[in-house]
């Protein structure tokens, strides 16, 4: 399947995610639609750990990823946690709605575009996790699967600090 140009990602299948060090740099804002229409951005999120994760459904690894993140969304949403889903599929909704109902996505889904791909410093492979503290900070970037544990453990750890 090809991917137009100005969205071309990486489907990365590797097993351990390659980790970015962070320099606690400011987390862009995004405001995106949901299929509902409602709009998401990350300044009403203020005060929360936020966890970006970027996906596509034709994406085995990001399809794999899904159910850690919904284990950990469900225990640590009210400590204050908030996932949002940001699909990069280019055929948008009619792929995507399906999914997030099949696997029963609870944490907000939006559609991708070129500014929010470009804000986070270009997205090359995918599934890639951008994870923000409290205070608004990126504090980490995983590039490819994420396994349930060891985000669970940096939940956890980011939460607690």
């Amino acid at each position: 399947m090809r991917m137009p140009k100005r969205l071309a990602v990486l489907c990365c299948g590797a097993v351990m995610p390659l980790l970015f060090a962070s320099c606690s740099t400011e987390a862009p804002n995004f405001s995106l639609r949901t299929v509902e229409g409602k709009t998401i951005e990350l300044q009403d999120l203020q005060g929360k750990v936020v966890v970006i994760n970027f996906w596509a459904s034709w994406c085995p690894p990001c399809r794999s990823e899904i159910p850690g993140l919904l284990e950990v969304y469900r225990k640590y949403r009210p400590k204050g946690l908030e996932i949002v889903g940001i699909s990069l599929d280019r055929d948008g909704w009619k792929k995507v709605s399906p999914l997030v109902r099949e696997m029963n996505i609870v944490y907000p889904v939006v559609m991708g575009d070129n500014d929010v791909v470009n804000a986070y410093g270009g997205i090359r492979a995918i599934p890639t996790t951008i994870i923000i503290d409290r205070d608004g900070k990126i504090v980490d970037r995983v590039v490819g699967f994420l396994d349930r544990q060891r985000f669970e453990d940096e939940i956890r750890e980011i939460m607690n600090s």
